[in-house]
């Protein structure tokens, strides 16, 4: 999903189209951890990849750019994200392929790849081993599969803003939290699992299993894109947490979000963006 929100709690019936351009410039403002993960897939030469659950392709196009000799397919099931995605692919001037179909029931007719990508899909999924045996039956014999899941919040505010109580963040990421568990809990066909990816993909059949962090710095003060992308995810925020918040808290995030105020998102220069993503890779064994 390019990959999609870092915490986009939803359904099946969430309407990612209408999230696009958020998609898109987080997907652009956290990038630079994909590239440090394809450097740790070593000499692998991939001849088909797959991004599963691609969104607008950011990554997918990333991985278009650094294996250009690969057949690439960014596969989602919103054809509007997909549409992004060839846009995007046509823009950079790299080769990608689009496939529409739903994860993971969609997955029997994409065919099989020597890498295949999943940006914080699985955890959208009632049943999240059972995702990743299917993701791992799309592998050749030698091929990777690199899932991106877990890591750590995203960090953009100080600790005392100035105005209303100090650790707003720490009180965003509790709901926030909260809010991701009753989430999975009500997902179809939920099964409780213990969340210990390098295991889960053991258990799925893979060998040689591991897991890298990547930090996303963008310090302050910020460029536009990832000032946006702040701005963004606090107006996410403050629309999904709107009955989890105090009232105190709700008017500082008003305040936040105020584009007349010098203490908001828009204007302050103490707004930082840091984050850390973490793939688990695991490989087919070969035949």
């Amino acid at each position: 999903m390019s990959d999609k929100h870092s915490d986009k709690h939803s359904d099946k019936d969430f309407d990612w189209a209408a999230m696009a351009d958020l998609l898109e410039l987080e997907g652009e403002t956290h990038s630079p951890y994909v590239r440090q993960a394809l450097e740790e897939l070593g000499d692998l030469a991939p001849q088909r990849i797959l991004d599963i659950g691609s969104g607008p392709g950011v990554a997918a196009c990333r991985m278009a750019a650094r294996f250009p000799q690969a057949e690439v397919t960014a596969v989602d099931g919103s054809p509007e994200l997909l549409a992004r995605a060839a846009e995007r692919a046509e823009r950079l001037g790299v080769r990608l392929r689009t496939r529409v179909a739903e994860f993971p029931e969609g997955l029997a007719d994409v065919g099989t790849a020597d890498l295949v990508w999943s940006g914080q899909v699985v955890h959208h999924v009632g049943d999240q081993q059972g995702a990743l045996d299917r993701l791992a039956g799309l592998l050749e014999p030698g091929g990777v599969l690199a899932i991106v899941e877990g890591g750590l919040p995203a960090r953009q505010l100080p600790r005392d803003l100035g105005f209303g109580r100090p650790g707003l963040q720490s009180r965003l990421d509790v709901k926030m939290a909260e809010r991701f568990n009753r989430m999975r809990d009500e997902l179809p066909g939920s099964v409780a699992v213990v969340e210990d990816w390098p295991g889960m993909l053991r258990a799925a059949g893979l060998t040689g299993v591991r897991s890298r962090t990547f930090l996303v710095d963008h310090p302050a003060p910020l460029a536009d894109g990832p000032r946006r992308a702040v701005r963004s995810t606090l107006e996410r925020q403050r629309k999904m947490l709107d009955e989890l918040l105090d009232a105190e808290d709700l008017a500082t995030l008003d305040r936040l979000l105020d584009p007349a105020d010098p203490a908001g998102v828009d204007q302050r220069e103490d707004l930082f963006l840091l984050t850390a993503k973490t793939v688990h890779f695991g490989r087919r064994a070969l035949a």
